[in-house]
């Protein structure tokens, strides 16, 4: 059983995709290899107009990763010393783009609201940055509560979507949207290398912020922009995903059933989403742990730093839509056994 995928609506293979893929691979002649900067026509942006309307702001620039849009975004909107309030398990993306912009750096304990309030005390209104769905515990930020802090000191916030957009909201618009904040949030960023399961990442924003990106963000300026069949993948890509609530549920409904088991196995679960991480401990244990897992046919992911603390490593399970009760049994009995034959040797 592979959980290393983070294809959690199982679409990769959909059969609608794949056919729209191939056609615009055989029908298109008009692949320009350039930077996004130079690309003007309406139709040269049509997915980034659908991306917007979907989440609900007015404008969405495409970037060649989350990574990209991450530190293209941080780049341009910043200025040097900003203070930049980060959750401690951001991702490194946002780390890389509050460094690449020499802010003043400030890290707040894990979803801790008191911590986060006392730092922007203490040292004033700027940007707070956290992931909507945290790509390594599972754990969801709360929003709500950074959204009313953020609107009672002047801070901005930007929220990475990346492990909620597609699983997340109405039509699968994100945790944003389902929260009903997306006005009160000043920009979302994604991976669309995630539920999208596909490649590229995308920035969304207001219009005046949206116009300077593309001239001032570096990774904008520096890379190609996507190509008309990659587009063509992404759009049907989201046609699925608006259309996909069964596989929604289904992948709540079986995230639960192996988070709750693994809790009754006596594991500490930090997890509120289809990401489940075990958490490992040192290298060496971690090691153990995989190789067991492994033995019994469970491939899951292993973070270690400095993905993680160190000593804090993890072995991650990334649920889909399609996992079946009798695959989550067999997860469930190859910790149990694990967990059982662990402490017969120590």
């Amino acid at each position: 059983m592979l959980l290393q995928s983070n294809d959690y609506l199982a679409i990769s293979n959909h059969d609608y995709i794949r056919k729209v893929y191939i056609d615009a691979l055989r029908n298109n002649n008009k692949d320009v290899v350039m930077s996004a900067i130079f690309l003007h026509k309406d139709d040269d942006h049509s997915f980034e107009h659908q991306l917007a309307d979907y989440t609900g702001f007015e404008h969405c620039i495409l970037s060649q990763s989350g990574w990209a849009a991450n530190v293209g975004l941080i780049q341009t909107i910043l200025a040097v010393n900003t203070p930049v309030y980060i959750d401690f398990f951001a991702h490194m993306s946002l780390w890389e783009g509050a460094r690449i912009a020499e802010a003043q750096i400030h890290s707040f304990l894990h979803n801790n609201i008191r911590h986060l309030a006392k730092l922007i005390k203490r040292n004033g209104p700027g940007l707070i940055l956290v992931d909507s769905v945290y790509s390594t515990l599972g754990t969801v930020a709360p929003l709500t509560e950074i959204v009313a802090l953020a609107k009672q000191y002047g801070c901005a916030i930007l929220v990475d979507e990346s492990h909620s957009l597609g699983t997340h909201g109405p039509q699968g618009a994100g945790l944003v949207a389902e929260l009903g904040l997306t006005d009160d949030v000043d920009f979302i960023t994604v991976s669309l290398a995630k539920a999208f399961a596909y490649r590229a990442g995308a920035i969304l924003c207001s219009h005046k912020v949206g116009q300077a990106l593309p001239f001032v963000a570096r990774p904008a300026i520096f890379s190609s922009a996507l190509l008309p069949h990659e587009i063509a993948v992404l759009q049907a890509t989201l046609n699925v995903i608006k259309n996909s609530d069964d596989r929604r549920s289904r992948l709540v409904e079986q995230a639960d059933k192996l988070r709750y088991g693994l809790i009754k196995l006596g594991f500490t679960i930090q997890s509120q989403s289809q990401i489940i991480a075990l958490e490992t401990g040192t290298e060496a244990n971690t090691e153990i742990m995989r190789d067991y897992l492994e033995d019994m046919n469970v491939f899951g992911s292993v973070f270690c730093s400095p993905a993680t603390p160190k000593n804090k490593n993890l072995i991650r399970f990334s649920v889909n839509s399609e996992l079946t009760d009798k695959e989550i049994n067999m997860i469930l009995n190859a910790c149990s056994m694990m967990n059982i034959n662990l402490k017969q040797v120590s």
